[in-house]
């Protein structure tokens, strides 16, 4: 089999499902503008390595969606991406989108967040910067910031510990000015 197989054999005519299914993936007009091609190619890269390395196939299907998540901006569940992928008429099981997120999570290309609810998010990691995070509890909006006081603080601590710290996560939880307004005008204008 082809080592890339977007560049195999059969992918203009869809062929088979492990070589045509990148032919027929196009992510959608609003995540097209975020998809770094020079980055796509380099995660390619590593995806197809770590395949190799843990002895897997390189499907189209898991191709597909490591494509369509570094097409994404923000955070996403497994049913968002899987309802996603399937409008765009991609056939992909949601147990491969289970399974290739696991893939791509353990590789350091995707992180995965509880951000207090039920339900893994997740986001496109490789070549972005650092950040945290602040999640409202009642909308579930989850806002990303960057303060470069909290990497001294991560430094500072690994020394003072003599640990080398590899990654951290840092999530604030409250409420969103929006939910804060909505409430605020329901108890000022009480149902009658």
């Amino acid at each position: 089999m082809p080592a890339d197989p977007a560049k195999a054999p059969g992918h203009e005519t869809g062929g088979s499902s492990e070589t045509g299914y990148a032919a027929k993936h196009t992510p959608s007009a609003a995540s097209q503008a975020t998809l770094n091609t020079d980055k796509l190619e380099e995660v390619r890269k590593l995806f197809t390595a770590h395949l190799e390395n843990k002895g897997l196939r390189k499907t189209g299907e898991r191709y597909a969606i490591l494509e369509e998540i570094y097409a994404r901006s923000g955070h996403f569940d497994v049913d968002e991406l899987y309802a996603g992928m399937k409008e765009r008429g991609l056939q992909v099981s949601r147990a491969t989108v289970y399974n290739t997120l696991d893939l791509l999570v353990e590789q350091g290309l995707v992180s995965k967040h509880q951000f207090g609810r039920n339900l893994a998010q997740y986001e496109k990691s490789y070549g972005y910067r650092q950040h945290d995070h602040v999640i409202c509890t009642e909308c579930h909006k989850v806002v990303e910031f960057c303060d470069p006081r909290i990497h001294g603080i991560q430094t500072m601590v690994g020394d003072l510990l003599n640990f080398h710290i590899l990654h951290h996560s840092l999530n604030l939880y409250g409420i969103c000015g929006d939910c804060r307004a909505q409430a605020a005008a329901r108890t000022s204008n009480p149902p009658a």
